[in-house]
């Protein structure tokens, strides 16, 4: 059983994650976007999988602090581009569980999820 998270140690929702798998007594792996980098294939099997609309984090201050023509007409190469260049525009938490993938973050789900 192999479970990994993905996104930035400084985020918030992050550490609740991260709190919560300890907690729980979870072995999982960190992969930190900033210090560990992206792979455009990893990118790649998350857009195929997920669709660039929910990796995209369009609420925070990093997408929200690019230019207007970087915001507009979005689609999957435009997103992928951003992501690539901008790893912390991907919505946070992403977990890895066994090759299933959540994004965010709640509890309760975290609970059913490792419970089966």
């Amino acid at each position: 059983m192999a479970t990994t998270l993905y996104g930035i140690k400084n985020c918030d929702t992050i550490k609740k994650a991260r709190k919560w798998l300890e907690e729980a007594g979870i072995d999982y792996r960190f992969h930190d976007h900033r210090a560990d980098g992206l792979a455009p294939e990893q990118l790649d099997s998350w857009l195929e999988r997920l669709g660039w609309e929910a990796l995209l984090n369009t609420r925070g201050t990093t997408f929200r602090a690019l230019p207007d023509e970087a915001r507009q007409d979005l689609d999957t190469a435009k997103a992928r581009a951003l992501l690539l260049a901008h790893p912390a525009m991907i919505k946070r938490p992403l977990l890895d569980k066994d090759g299933e993938l959540t994004l965010g973050f709640k509890a309760d789900h975290y609970q059913s999820l490792f419970s089966r």
